[in-house]
């Protein structure tokens, strides 16, 4: 099997993995960016809570699926993990199809991967839907000392982007919770504003903007039996 189809099979396969449980809803998310920027330590850090400093290519892709609660509702979060070599661009752009949010990363320390964030913001448009929600991400903020793209810098071109910005670090586990979190809350509220006056489907991700997202589901209180 040549490697288109083996991601092929690998999609099939990781997908009806992650459809056997029950959720009310599922997220697809992808995390994009120049090869070496961390993308693979990021997803593992917020998945697992785990983080090794061997660096190993990412080969096409691969995802994880994490499951978050907010407003008592479950979204199953999918999370693909993409090569960032151009030889595997065909495959891993074939997976922006029906991708709901994506964290666009590149590293501090590497002023290419910083200048490679137009095109990587140029093919979200041209291979995803108009709706995809964004995130820039500047990794490995942990490094200060060999910094070479400055916060202000990665602001303004966030800024010019349209996508709000988090300076991250997948080794300090510096904001990689909250880069996910913000990036399901505005695709909640994007949901929101779409369904809105529909009330048979605007029960579904309720638009309180101050609920939060968690890890675990709610915890019943006195009275609230359900029986």
């Amino acid at each position: 099997m040549d490697l288109y189809g083996k991601m092929a099979a690998t999609q099939d396969s990781k997908q009806k993995e992650s459809s056997d449980q029950n959720f009310d809803y599922m997220f697809k998310l992808l995390i994009i960016g120049n090869s070496s920027v961390g993308k693979t330590s990021f997803l593992f850090r917020y998945a697992d809570d785990t983080f090794t400093s061997a660096f190993v290519s990412t080969v096409g892709i691969d995802f994880k699926v994490k499951t978050v609660y907010k407003n008592d509702k479950r979204i199953k979060l999918q999370i693909w993990d993409t090569a960032g070599q151009e030889r595997y661009r065909t495959i891993t752009t074939a997976y922006y199809r029906g991708a709901m949010g994506f964290i666009l990363m590149y590293d501090i320390t590497n002023e290419e991967s910083f200048a490679a964030v137009q095109d990587w913001a140029t093919q979200i448009k041209t291979y995803s839907w108009d709706n995809a929600q964004v995130i820039l991400a500047a990794n490995k903020c942990d490094m200060e000392d060999e910094r070479i793209v400055s916060v202000d810098s990665g602001r303004l071109l966030a800024d010019q982007l349209g996508f709000e910005f988090f300076e991250t670090s997948a080794k300090d586990n510096i904001n990689v919770s909250q880069t996910f979190e913000r990036l399901v809350d505005i695709i909640c509220d994007k949901m929101s504003d779409t369904l809105e006056g529909d009330a048979a489907l605007a029960t579904g991700i309720p638009s309180d903007t101050n609920a939060k997202l968690t890890d675990n589901p709610a915890t019943p209180q006195p009275g609230d039996c359900s029986c």
